[in-house]
């Protein structure tokens, strides 16, 4: 088996290609250890010690580094890892766990206005026909959270969540997108 690898605009994260489907459908962000006990294999990266971060994407897994580890120490380690699970056919999650796809946490709800329904579909289906396609190819995902006031939130995951250029993909690329298709947005935060 071999795994391509790819480095991402997150100096932090690679993007590891197994060569097959990773999730059927929808992602998964795990930003912490406790997080990633639903998971056989993203338990078994974060035992690395030096992970911080693992997404899966549909055919991808985003890992990030903890500060000041270098990549060329930690690949052969993460490589091993997926190899491992990969070659065995070991499952993604654990028996039992409801845990398919990702769910944005409900820590800030926005609540919508009915009125706006055309306009939070536009936006629903720009971000998933444009943008999504476009952020997985940096290793990571986007979230719509909500729209209030001309304002779209966002919520970045896997390599683009602590990305340096994450700010300006917002701000340059999907909120200028956002403007030319949909006039009432006025601006897009992250959430």
């Amino acid at each position: 088996m071999l795994i391509e690898t790819e480095n991402t605009p997150n100096p932090a994260t690679v993007k590891f290609l197994p060569g097959q489907t990773v999730m059927e459908s929808g992602t998964r962000d795990f930003a912490s250890p406790e997080d990633a006990e639903i998971s056989p294999l993203a338990e078994a990266l974060f035992n690395l010690g030096d992970v911080t971060g693992v997404f899966f994407g549909s055919d991808f897994i985003s890992v990030t580094a903890a500060q000041g580890v270098p990549w060329s120490d930690l690949k052969p380690n993460v490589l091993s890892v997926l190899l491992d699970h990969f070659s065995a056919n070991m499952p993604l999650f654990k028996p039992g766990s409801a845990a398919a796809i990702s769910v944005p946490a409900e820590d800030e709800e926005w609540e919508e206005n009915p009125e706006d329904a055309d306009i939070v579909a536009q936006i629903k289906e720009l971000i998933e026909t444009r943008v999504r396609p476009a952020v997985a190819n940096d290793g990571g995902d986007i979230v719509y959270r909500g729209f209030n006031e001309g304002i779209v939130y966002l919520q970045m995951q896997g390599a683009c969540a602590g990305c340096p250029s994450s700010s300006a993909t917002l701000k340059q690329g999907i909120e200028s997108l956002l403007k030319h298709y949909v006039p009432e947005v006025i601006e897009v935060r992250a959430a």
